[in-house]
């Protein structure tokens, strides 16, 4: 939405909010005010991709309502705080890309978030040791993102507890210490421990027993021996990369069992010698061992092949259009202008070549918009062959117009931060990004082009800053006499006009506070839904009836006005007669003369009163505010 600014204290207000979304609004800056603890019904709070910064306050700990907590890429710093441990009801904590530091927090802290599925903590600066009373048997997690921090020490032996763990990603931190025995994580599929600084270990047999595992990264992380035979046997494995290591031996690759295989890298090893079965298709590179050296440094597996791994999807089977210039045609061959963002993949087991892949993701995505009914034509994905991590541009097209208004919009935003939310095994954790044009990386020419033009504007941006100042002048007139809508009775009098208003007269706030004692409970005389009566002395002695509406029930400005107008005018001899209104400090109160012979029940004796108001120029909503005053007026009479 181009937000900018920062987010007030004031949001405490918004007491019923259940969801804030403010995600990919880089123009919201400042810290997270303290007063968002008292948001208490929150469900959802998603900040992705702005520019908080300052530390995360720790009354973040009181919305224990809340499910999905995502703070990611911002500049948010500071430890992460302990109070966090205490919503229980969390399902999604997502703090990555931030400048977080310090240990993670236990006991209390993120060990008490047994309902949690996603720890998102990856690019900060964590430090220390990985507690191990983070991990518990009765966790539900099924991701544990921790990469690229500072955090050292061993992994703790009670990640094996947790046994609904399906994605491990340690790489890039300090770690020490022996390889944790992670047998029986039967669900495990993705494991980066790259780049730490384990203890000298053989290829763990362990791993052959992780019958879910799809891929394994362990580069630099100084593992050496044989690699089971078995290992490559594991059904589901797709992707293998174990570069910069020490692994030696004969490479024994029997993938009878496996047809999902893709990827063996082993660059910069000790392997000796390879032995592949006959049904072996995958890439295997084997590049800095010994078996390349001498005349077999020509053979496939020596060389790094240039892959060809870019996708685009291609169109259906139909007649091409030519489109405008500022149009696309899309897989159906329809044209169109296309919402376009991009998909970002953190642990991806499909990065080879693998159309079928993108495929199901296409039908996926189209699955998702036709469940929420919205007009999408097809959608399109585009890979580069150089993008690692993945990242895919997807681009959306609507049906039977030429783009989609900023609803559907609103509704394609949704759908995807609901996929990230609730991803695939298969796809793992990922995230989108709107594209903006003009956010990739410029040519020296497109800079001196873009800077000629910025200067060529500034005279036009100064002429139109004027004619925007003097629209906000007006609306703000406009709005005052919304706000405000005596001013305009002021505006008469002092031209000579009478006020609508007739015998009854405007009193402060003060005034009124004055003449009740302070608004003090001897001086009430009455309740109803509208709010309290109480009974004040005017400095003439008169005694009056003020009617004090109570925060919530108030209305609109000029429909208070309306309804003075309306009242001012009612004489009866059984009606109170209006003496006077107040109007400010957010107040809204009606002056009355003061029955001092009881209630209008007790006066009636009993007999059954109702209004009958028959009129033809009298609108609806004036006739409204008419019945509503004598009903709340005399709610515990009539």
């Amino acid at each position: 939405m181009g937000l900018t600014g920062q987010l007030s204290g004031d949001i405490q207000g918004l007491s019923e909010l259940q969801t804030l979304d403010l995600s990919y609004n880089n123009g919201l800056t400042g810290s997270l005010p303290r007063s968002i603890g008292n948001l208490t019904k929150l469900s959802n709070l998603m900040l992705v991709s702005c520019s908080f910064s300052g530390p995360i306050p720790e009354t973040i700990g009181s919305l224990q309502q809340l499910r999905i907590l995502t703070l990611s890429s911002n500049s948010f710093s500071g430890p992460i705080p302990p109070s966090i441990g205490n919503l229980f009801n969390l399902y999604w904590l997502d703090l990555s890309v931030n400048k977080l530091s310090g240990t993670i927090p236990v006991s209390p802290g993120l060990d008490m978030l047994v309902n949690a599925k996603h720890f998102h903590c990856g690019s900060n600066q964590l430090s220390g040791e990985i507690p191990s009373q983070l991990f518990k048997s009765n966790m539900s997690l099924i991701h544990v993102l921790f990469n690229n921090n500072a955090l050292s020490g061993k992994i703790p032996s009670t990640l094996g507890l947790v046994q609904t763990l399906e994605i491990l990603f340690l790489s890039n931190n300090q770690l020490t210490g022996p390889l944790p025995d992670l047998t029986g994580l039967n669900s495990l599929s993705y494991v980066d421990l790259s780049n730490n600084t384990f203890d000298k270990s053989d290829f763990p047999s362990w791993f052959s027993t992780l019958q879910s595992l799809e891929t394994l990264m362990m580069e630099n992380t100084r593992l050496q021996g044989q690699i089971p035979d078995a290992f490559f046997s594991l059904p589901l494995l797709i992707k293998v990369v174990l570069r910069n290591n020490k692994l030696n031996g004969i490479l024994v690759v029997n993938s009878s069992n496996n047809n999902q295989l893709q990827l063996i890298d082993l660059q910069n090893n000790y392997i000796t010698g390879y032995v592949v079965g006959t049904r072996f298709n995958s890439e295997l590179i084997l590049v800095g061992n010994p078996v390349c050296e001498g005349a077999q440094g020509t053979e496939p597996h020596c060389i790094i092949q240039q892959s060809n791994s870019s996708y685009s999807t291609e169109p259906k089977t139909c007649m091409h259009v030519t489109c405008k210039s500022h149009q696309i045609s899309s897989p159906n061959c329809r044209c169109a202008h296309p919402y376009t963002c991009f998909l970002f993949f953190g642990a991806p087991s499909f990065n080879v070549l693998n159309s079928k892949i993108y495929t199901l993701l296409e039908n996926s995505l189209m699955s998702s918009f036709q469940s929420y009914q919205l007009p999408v034509d097809s959608v399109s994905l585009r890979k580069n062959s150089d993008d690692s991590p993945i990242i895919l541009r997807l681009e959306v097209f609507p049906y039977g117009v030429e783009s989609f208004n900023r609803t559907e919009i609103s509704g394609i935003a949704f759908v995807l931060t609901n996929m990230t939310l609730y991803p695939t095994k298969r796809f793992g954790p990922f995230f989108w990004f709107p594209y903006f044009a003009g956010t990739k990386k410029s040519s020296s020419t497109g800079i001196i082009v873009g800077v000629a033009v910025g200067c060529s504007l500034l005279v036009l941006l100064c002429l139109l800053a004027g004619i925007y100042a003097f629209r906000q002048k007006r609306r703000a007139e406009i709005s005052e006499k919304q706000n405000n809508p005596f001013a305009s009775w002021h505006q008469n009098e002092s031209h000579g006009g009478a006020p609508q208003l007739k015998g009854a007269r405007c009193f402060s706030f003060a005034d009124l506070k004055k003449y009740t004692n302070n608004f003090s409970d001897a001086n009430c005389i009455g309740a109803g839904g509208y709010g309290k009566v109480y009974r004040g002395t005017l400095p003439t002695e008169q005694l009056v009836a003020i009617k004090r509406a109570k925060q919530g029930s108030t209305q609109g400005g000029l429909e208070f006005k309306s309804e003075l107008e309306l009242l001012s005018r009612v004489h009866h001899k059984n009606v109170v007669s209006l003496v006077g209104f107040c109007f400010e400090q957010g107040e809204q109160m009606l002056v009355y003369e003061y029955i001092a012979n009881g209630t209008l029940k007790e006066s009636l004796s009993g007999t059954y009163t109702c209004f009958l108001f028959h009129s033809t120029n009298m609108d609806t909503d004036t006739c409204a505010s008419v019945v509503y005053f004598i009903i709340d007026a005399y709610s515990d009479n009539v």
